[in-house]
């Protein structure tokens, strides 16, 4: 079997050969609550760092097929004589790929057990089950692994048959195998080929630890299965804190699984995405690395957590949001910066990791993201609005540390920004950015006199009526009817859609309405949304991307809120059309209905729960109605 072999005719992009990457859609994804790895439709791990989410990779394939690492564990038939389909066990992140030949059916199970202990932990462990439930099945196991993004050797140590090390620079990963698994060594790497027949079990288990850490106990299977067993019932009984009882429940739940899986839970600090360098467009340059904490993401994430139940962690981000607020000490000199490491640290260098040849040829590859050291003034009203969601604000030291940052915002709101999307074509003054600072000065005005809390209030309500004189005046185009991207254009820009929601506007404001229609007919395609027009409004970059998911799950929140619910729930129901076989979905979706970006995404995924919260609600109130209007 062809590793990781799509069928199909070969394309290429820049000499790369399409077939040896698999589809960015074509995968699941299976976490400890500190690390996460992806695994193909045909049981590839294509992708895994560790011990955390944003350290070095270990397998990473998807980035460069040759060089970048991987563990495949597969049928061992030709492609055309097996059929593979992949699911999530219910209400769980345990990813089941299920191999259907004319001999046998056999699956692969993929887990890894949440780490109870709040504390970070060296040690991952990330298991692998095969199994034949009917017949006899061949199956094949490669280990390849490459650490530091494949910059650094590694040597093996082969203990047994059924025990192998890979030694890196700084992490040692155990390879530990069952019964009738033997290990055979390829130069520094590892495979093995053995067969089941129905009711034979296999397990195989990769540990990542520290160098001088004491080694794994080899695997016993019955042990294997009840951590399997006790990984099922913690997802399912987590999942039983969710309020939700709509109309897409099983999607709801596949998305608060996928944003809990991309928490880091010993700082409460979620990721925007798993992975990095995944393009926007196959063959250019807009790859960036997401595997660290936006103010932005998360903030918009607490609302949508405390709507579904979520409240514990809703609470982890607000307290990791007040101890950067108080620690300060950001990259830019700011008060707070755009975005962290996982653990609060504000560096993140950027670099480019030329030896690799990016996805399908899409390089550069980046790791770092030089888009901490913007200035986008919105995040002040994403942490200000996520910090109002709950009464607990965070003592007197958490109070002094908000009001200090609201008073400095007095003093800097009326600057330009780099915005929203960190364009790097060049700071503007940007409506959205302007938005959030009226949001900023809103919720603190609301915080101050609700609690009592000792606020130069008189001054904050200038600056927050002040702000809105001047979106009004300016962010407002009686040419085009709409409120536009930035002061100095006619072009528009999706992330307004957060108006109604943030309260600057009402849903069915004839002003905000016409914004609608004027997104109708500018940024939208077939229910799906365009961030902005680039070729109009210059981002700085090369080439194009597709429509951006969060913007499309807006829209459907927008029109919900608005009163077009007919138009609201097409648009919903078709884009769910998009999610991945397991329900997930990337960054953007390309022209071909491809899944484009960083993958899974966290803003995708909480907009999706906010627009399904928002049309539930618009629906029963219609459904509620004598005329059903």
């Amino acid at each position: 079997m062809e590793l990781d072999g799509l069928s199909g005719p070969v394309d290429s992009y820049g000499g790369v050969p399409v077939s040896a990457y698999p589809a960015i859609a074509e995968h699941g994804i299976v976490g400890d609550l500190q690390t996460a790895a992806l695994v193909s439709s045909t049981g590839t791990i294509n992708w895994w760092c560790t011990p955390r989410f944003d350290s070095p990779s270990v397998f990473a394939s998807l980035l460069d097929s040759e060089r970048g690492g991987c563990c495949q564990l597969a049928a061992n038939l030709p492609a055309d004589e097996v059929t593979i389909r992949q699911l999530y066990l219910s209400d769980t992140a345990v990813l089941v790929t299920r191999f259907m030949a004319e001999g046998g059916v056999g699956e692969v199970i993929d887990f890894m057990d949440p780490i109870r202990d709040p504390a970070p932990s060296d040690r991952h462990r990330l298991v692998r089950i095969a199994r034949v439930v009917r017949g006899r099945l061949p199956f094949t196991l490669t280990c390849r692994p490459r650490f530091d993004y494949a910059r650094a050797a590694h040597t093996l140590t082969v203990r047994d048959e059924r025990w192998v090390l890979f030694q890196g620079p700084d992490t040692d990963l155990h390879l530990q195998t069952s019964d009738p698994v033997r290990l055979h060594a390829e130069g520094s790497d590892v495979s093995a080929r053995f067969t089941l027949s129905q009711g034979e079990t296999a397990v195989i288990v990769l540990t990542s630890m520290d160098t001088d850490g004491a080694a794994p106990v080899p695997p016993e299977r019955e042990a294997v299965l009840a951590e399997l067993e006790a990984c099922r019932e913690f997802w399912q009984t987590w999942l039983r804190s969710s309020t939700y009882r709509g109309r897409w429940r099983d999607m709801v739940n596949r998305s608060a699984i996928t944003l809990k899986l991309l928490t880091y839970a010993p700082t409460g600090a979620p990721i925007a995405a798993a992975t990095m360098g995944l393009p926007e467009q196959v063959g250019g340059e807009r790859n960036w690395d997401y595997r660290y904490t936006w103010i932005r993401d998360g903030s918009l994430s607490v609302r949508a957590l405390i709507d579904l139940g979520f409240t514990e962690e809703a609470y982890a981000f607000r307290r990791w949001l007040r101890e950067r607020l108080e620690a300060g000490g950001t990259a830019s000199g700011e008060p707070l910066q755009i975005m962290y490491r996982i653990d609060g640290d504000p560096r993140l260098e950027e670099e480019t990791l030329t030896h690799l040849e990016g996805y399908r040829g899409s390089a550069p590859v980046r790791v770092g993201n030089a888009a901490a050291d913007q200035i986008q003034l919105d995040i002040y009203g994403e942490a200000a609005d996520a910090l109002a969601q709950a009464s607990d604000i965070g003592g007197i030291s958490g109070w002094r540390a908000f009001a200090k940052l609201i008073d400095w915002l007095a003093e800097n709101w009326d600057r330009s920004d780099e915005g929203i999307w960190e364009t790097r074509g060049g700071q503007q003054e940007f409506t959205y950015s302007r938005l959030m600072t009226w949001v900023a000065f809103d919720r603190g005005i609301r915080l101050a006199t609700e609690y009592s809390r000792p606020a130069d209030v008189a001054r904050w309500t200038r600056e927050r009526d002040a702000v809105f004189d001047q979106i009004v005046d300016r962010g407002w185009s009686p040419q085009r009817q709409a409120f536009v991207q930035h002061y100095a254009t006619q072009v528009l820009d999706a992330s307004l859609l957060l108006m109604p929601r943030m309260g600057f506007l009402a849903p069915q404001d004839p002003a905000w309405l016409s914004t609608l229609d004027a997104m109708d007919g500018e940024l939208v395609s077939d229910s799906l949304v365009y961030r902005y027009d680039p070729e109009a409004s210059p981002d700085g970059l090369r080439g194009v991307e597709g429509t951006f998911n969060l913007c499309s799950f807006l829209y459907v929140e927008a029109l919900a809120r608005a009163g077009r619910l007919i138009q609201a729930r097409y648009a919903f129901d078709k884009m769910l059309t998009y999610a991945n076989h397991v329900g997930l979905f990337a960054e953007e979706i390309g022209p071909s209905g491809e899944q484009l970006g960083n993958f899974p995404q966290a803003f995708t995924h909480l907009a999706l729960v906010a627009a399904a919260m928002a049309l539930d609600e618009q629906l029963d109130r219609a459904e509620a109605r004598p005329d059903g209007s």
